[in-house]
């Protein structure tokens, strides 16, 4: 069965490419690690926005951040550490990939480590407005 799609409304033109992305970031949806995102406005009419992401137990040298293609992506692989005995192991050492889909124009300013959590700051430009006529020619 075929699935309709949003995007094939024939005023949204030139969005053929969200749908591909919305379909990857939905594939790669589980609950791990937990995260929060906050919005602020920033300086000169910017917005600020803070992705936190708990990582306890990663270090830096085990984390990833790549933005791409509007798309920032955060993966942690963590190695189990041969010769350790555990009497309880409650802590797993696992990967994981948390991807997040940026609008046009989205900015990764940086990236912290600090207490068990991660924090990504993005900003998205104030984007001026413009209009222009369009002259309509003869043929």
């Amino acid at each position: 069965m075929s699935r309709i799609s949003v995007f094939s409304a024939p005023f949204l033109l030139g969005f053929d490419s969200f749908e591909e992305r919305i379909d990857r970031l939905a594939r790669s949806a589980d609950g791990y690690p937990p995260y929060n995102i906050e919005r602020s406005p920033g300086a000169d009419g910017a917005e600020t926005f803070l992705i936190s992401i708990a990582v306890a137990g990663f270090s830096q040298a085990e984390l990833e951040i790549v933005s791409e293609d509007n798309q920032l992506s955060v993966r942690g692989r963590q190695k189990d550490e041969p010769g350790r005995e555990f009497l309880h192991r409650g802590i797993a050492a696992r990967q994981f990939q948390r991807s997040f889909l940026l609008a046009d124009g989205m900015i990764v300013k940086d990236a912290t480590l600090g207490h068990g959590m991660l924090v990504i700051t993005l900003e998205r430009p104030q984007a001026p407005k413009t209009a222009r006529r369009i002259e309509i020619r003869s043929l």
